[in-house]
């Protein structure tokens, strides 16, 4: 059971970001002083790919530091990664000027923000990434926050990773299933007020719960408000089983489409050791498809990476601590992907 309690441990830590003066980076980002990406990431062509490239995020900065030391092998390797649109996860400090930043360069670029929010009370089972907002008070209000940053401005939205499957797979305590059902519809209603906002409630994988487990709790958290539900994120399973599975699930919630996190699912998921832990920096994966609206299925509305390719699920296999920036595994996932 806790393979699926744990296997996000790295997505909470990695919503830490760093507001600077030029505009918005993630954690460990940093801007040149004309405003220009120093690793020349630019965004991708808006027709099928209408997300926000961040270029300064922690693999930008990687791409910068290879080509200065003029490693220029790994350096295109790692724009692999950093030419493509990610999640922004949103910390529980600063909602609002996070929530702002993104959503204002990416309006600059005429490109839509994807942000994650991963802050309910009793987050991930004590696991890694254990913690989220102290009560419900205060995940309502950081929720308004977060609401009043994007403002008018286009934003897809990730509505809390495991915080459904938590509950259904009794990680969570049952003493907060009813106070969780609550924040993630109120959630749901509170961001669908900003006009531009489209909002995908997490609905697990398809390697773990099946849909009729799964379908009368997406209710009960406001599916039904919700433009959708997301699949797979910071997950390994193939973009086949997950449309599958999402297919699945939509014919259960009145016909909701729903998103795919792509972002390393290139090689499936990983069975090669013990189970319970296959989903902490399993080696030999790689990047999936790229992010697109493009899907050739009418449910599927994207394909995102909402987990950030090369951040740390964890230390586990030798890696650093959950949502830290981790080159050798992002040149992994990089050399391997087809």
């Amino acid at each position: 059971m806790y393979g699926s309690c744990a296997r996000r441990a790295a997505v909470g830590a990695a919503g830490a970001v760093v507001l600077l003066v030029s505009g918005c980076s993630s954690s460990g980002g940093g801007g040149s002083k004309d405003g220009a990406s120093p690793s020349a990431v630019t965004q991708q062509p808006k027709g099928d790919d209408p997300y926000w490239v961040n270029p300064d995020g922690n693999a930008a900065q990687q791409v910068a530091a290879y080509t200065k030391s003029g490693d220029a092998e790994n350096a295109g390797l790692i724009r692999k990664i950093a030419s493509q649109p990610t999640g922004e996860w949103i910390g529980p400090d600063n909602p609002q000027a996070e929530a702002e930043g993104f959503t204002e360069a990416a309006q600059k670029a005429d490109r839509d923000a994807l942000l994650v929010l991963y802050n309910i009370p009793h987050r991930d089972c004590g696991q890694h990434s254990a913690g989220g907002a102290a009560d419900g008070n205060a995940y309502r209000a950081w929720v308004d926050k977060v609401a009043q940053g994007i403002a008018d401005r286009r934003a897809t939205v990730i509505l809390e990773p495991d915080a459904v499957l938590h509950m259904v797979n009794e990680c969570t305590p049952e003493e907060f299933h009813e106070e969780r059902y609550d924040l993630l519809k109120d959630a749901v209603e509170r961001l669908k007020r900003q006009p531009g906002v489209k909002v995908y409630l997490d609905a697990g994988n398809a390697g773990w719960q099946k849909p009729d487990a799964l379908f009368q709790p997406l209710q009960r958290a406001g599916i039904g408000e919700a433009d959708g539900f997301a699949v797979n994120v910071s997950n390994f399973q193939t973009t086949a089983a997950s449309t599958e599975f999402g297919k699945a699930l939509s014919e259960k919630v009145g016909g909701k489409h729903f998103v795919i996190d792509t972002s390393r699912n290139g090689n499936g998921p990983y069975t090669g050791g013990d189970p319970a832990e296959n989903w902490c920096n399993p080696p030999g994966r790689a990047l999936g498809e790229t992010p697109s609206t493009e899907t050739g299925e009418a449910l599927v509305d994207a394909y995102v990476w909402v987990k950030r390719p090369g951040e740390s699920d964890g230390d586990c296999r030798g890696g650093p601590k959950a949502g830290d920036w981790w080159a050798d595994y992002a040149l992994g996932l990089a050399r391997n992907t087809k």
